[in-house]
């Protein structure tokens, strides 16, 4: 029994520490960056918002799980599909983080290509979105709550935000997606990679099969990507992986085709694909194989993405995250049944 539930854990465990910090991030930049700041850079559905959201992701140190809630407020408040999507998709490949552990464990092939492939998927993903979506968002850009009152209560507005109105919209979303990945996580045979290592483009679509709905953390995924390589996983199936890994899971898919319709769910998904084989198949047939050797001699490759790696910390965390959620829920119930309660008539007569 303990082997079924242990994977939901480790899941869990795995996303609760970035999922809190997303929400709380969030939360602050709802409050404290007035949305007249940010939004006239990606509200249009044009090049120049697609081209804010990807570099303006590029710095930011986060994975695939805390920039669900970041995309689900821009979303809200008033940005563009196209902006929404390549924001989603820029952060969890292009933070520097990832970057430096790609380098350490894969080489400066893969560090260089990394990026560049999250910035053109980026591009991709958020022109198309924005083209093939042709309303243009123009609600809540006129209204905007005008905060100068210097209201010590700010800090405590975000919080509520961040930990109580976004997790009652996408909290029970964000329980089926870990549900979704931890039934992955059981089922899925351990051996599936073994029986076609001599075919790359076999290789690269059934990574992609397993990549896509499940969580990998950016940086997680990279010794898991080392890992495949040594064992003999084509280069460029390792890179599908890398790259399709940290920016799809179904937490951020259902989260994506909640917010912002089944449409740009698929271009979000058929971008990431197209993509991710174009990369790898440029790096198994054009890029010479003595460029992606590997040299990992040393046996540091145990990833705090790993079985064993349950600390007090991430389960503290996790607590925290299902407490949040419970609280959350209970606090709509409340309120709704506020709202149900209709006012005494008893004053008529």
């Amino acid at each position: 029994m303990l082997n079924y539930i242990f994977p939901f854990i480790v899941l869990v465990n795995e996303m609760s520490p970035f999922l809190l910090l997303g929400f709380l991030i969030a939360g602050f930049l709802k409050v404290y960056v007035p949305k007249e700041k940010y939004i006239g850079h990606i509200a249009k559905p044009d090049f120049s918002s697609v081209l804010w959201a990807t570099f303006a992701g590029i710095p930011l140190p986060f994975c695939s799980c805390s920039v669900i809630p970041m995309g689900s407020l821009l979303n809200r408040e008033g940005a563009s599909k196209g902006a929404t999507v390549s924001f989603l998709t820029s952060i969890p490949q292009t933070n520097i983080q990832s970057i430096m552990v790609t380098y350490s464990l894969l080489g400066l092939p893969f560090a260089v290509i990394r990026p560049i492939a999250a910035i053109i998927s980026s591009f991709t993903g958020g022109i198309t979105a924005n083209k093939l979506d042709k309303k243009i968002i123009q609600k809540n850009n006129i209204e905007i709550i005008s905060d100068n009152n210097k209201d010590q209560k700010k800090i405590l507005q975000a919080i509520h935000y961040g930990f109580v109105e976004m997790l009652q919209d996408i909290g029970k979303w964000l329980l089926f997606g870990i549900i979704f990945a931890g039934v992955l996580a059981i089922f899925l045979p351990e051996d599936l990679f073994s029986t076609y290592l001599n075919n790359p483009l076999l290789n690269m679509l059934i990574v992609l099969l397993v990549a896509l709905p499940t969580y990998t953390c950016a940086v997680g995924s990279i010794p898991m990507a080392a890992v495949l390589l040594m064992k003999g996983l084509s280069p460029g199936a390792a890179f599908v992986f890398l790259m399709a890994g940290p920016v799809t899971s179904i937490a951020s898919m259902t989260i994506i085709g909640k917010t912002m319709g089944k449409k740009i769910l698929i271009i979000y998904i058929v971008n990431i694909v197209v993509n991710a084989l174009a990369f790898g198949l440029i790096i198994d047939y054009l890029i010479p194989s003595s460029w992606l050797t590997m040299s990992i001699i040393n046996n540091n490759l145990l990833c705090d993405s790993g079985i064993e790696s349950i600390s007090v910390f991430n389960s503290i965390c996790s607590i925290i995250f299902i407490g949040l959620i419970i609280n959350a829920y209970i606090q709509k119930y409340i309120s709704e049944k506020k709202k149900n309660v209709k006012p005494c008539c008893c004053n008529n007569e």
